[in-house]
């Protein structure tokens, strides 16, 4: 019998971490550590929870359907963002505004593709762009990284086939957290542009990233909808994971069949979570300014560490946004240390076996850390707990 489209992906590796921790209790001085998944747990600030609450009692037009590429005003706002970070040029028409980035991704996806074609994915890849593209019918092409994790162009030339469709890049990298140069991403753009395929950017964690200044400069390309295909979340900067808010920027050609996608899946994306979105970019400013100095805290409290650990022979491979890769020391594969860690020492995380093809070795190597909600108290004790886990 031929597998169903959901057949043919694996499960949602988040929920499948969560299952581990049934029948385990956790004592009270040694409560659970979980950094499985890369979400903000705290609320959005009251400003915005007021302002959420404010559309919601007096706004009857948030309770209706909405354009199904978004609130003009939101798309608007991102545009003017997005032109005035990068030194490029973004008109509204060319943005549309998602219920969450994963699915801007699924929407450029089906823009794209069809049975049976190909997309390049630099390995460890972000699971959920996996998934979409087994359950789309379209190959996932791994591109392995080196020891920086950093996809390299040739390798890519050389996998490029006439069924290829695009390049994906996540910059800051999830899961590994690295964060891509610009000459880097430059290069991507360049070879898809020569080939005639897309080049997709996923910046969902673009708001943490540790230097200053444009992460890269493709906008300033005055053609570069010819290639680029960008994707964003509101999710992790104002903390609306639940209102589920992304974005979506590329050509207004591709945005008429993008159109045809969301309206069919979702109508259009939630009203009461754009205006949440359409309020922070108005008024957060500052408030996020300080959120990306405290993911950048504990960063260093992460650099910090790190020597301990490297006594008992784990490595830091990449670090960045919420992220830290890390090599673990262990004969064992990391599917398995990710569920002992769980009774043993009070440590949900996901292995590296959940971002690598099953024939990659590496993986089992590796774990991933998503320390956004540690305080650097926290990341001492999940570090004093890593180092007393014996093979």
């Amino acid at each position: 019998m031929t597998p169903t489209r959901t057949q043919t992906t694996f499960m949602p590796p988040v929920m499948e971490a969560r299952r581990w921790l049934a029948g385990v209790t956790f004592a009270p001085e040694r409560p659970l550590i979980n950094v499985s998944q890369a979400a903000p747990v705290d609320p959005p600030p009251d400003g915005l929870r007021h302002a959420l609450a404010d559309a919601a009692l007096t706004r009857d037009d948030v309770h209706l359907y909405g354009p199904v590429l978004g609130l003009p005003d939101l798309r608007a706002a991102l545009a003017r963002r997005t032109s005035q970070i990068y030194g490029g040029t973004v008109g509204p028409d060319q943005v549309a505004i998602t219920s969450g980035c994963n699915q801007a991704f699924a929407a450029a996806i089906a823009t794209l593709c069809a049975e049976g074609d190909e997309v390049i994915l630099p390995t460890p890849w972000y699971f959920n762009h996996k998934m979409w593209l087994d359950m789309a019918g379209v190959a996932a092409v791994p591109l392995p990284t080196g020891p920086d994790l950093l996809p390299d162009p040739e390798m890519a030339r050389q996998s490029i086939t006439p069924r290829t469709r695009a390049i994906v890049l996540v910059t800051p990298n999830n899961p590994a957290g690295v964060e891509y140069p610009s000459e880097l991403i430059s290069a991507f753009m360049a070879l898809a542009r020569a080939h005639g395929i897309a080049l997709i950017v996923d910046e969902t964690y673009r708001d943490f990233h540790s230097q200053p200044g444009p992460p890269h400069v493709l906008f300033q390309d005055p053609d570069w909808q010819d290639t680029l295909i960008h994707l964003y979340s509101f999710s992790k900067a104002y903390r609306l994971t639940g209102h589920r808010v992304g974005a979506l920027i590329t050509s207004a050609a591709r945005l008429a069949e993008v159109e045809k996608f969301l309206d069919t899946v979702a109508i259009c994306p939630g009203q009461l979570g754009q205006h949440g979105a359409l309020w922070g970019m108005e008024n957060l400013d500052t408030w996020l300014a300080g959120e990306r100095a405290e993911i950048l805290a504990r960063r260093d409290a992460i650099i910090s560490g790190v020597p301990g650990l490297e006594t008992k022979g784990w490595q830091l491979l990449g670090l960045g946004a919420y992220f830290a890769y890390f090599q673990h020391p262990f004969a064992e594969s990391s599917a398995d240390l990710a569920k002992r860690m769980v009774a043993g020492s009070g440590i949900l995380c996901l292995p590296g076996t959940m971002f690598t093809p099953d024939d990659d070795p590496s993986g089992a190597r590796q774990l991933r850390i998503a320390f956004a909600n540690l305080d650097a108290d926290g990341i001492g004790v999940l570090f004093r707990r890593l180092a007393a886990i014996s093979g």
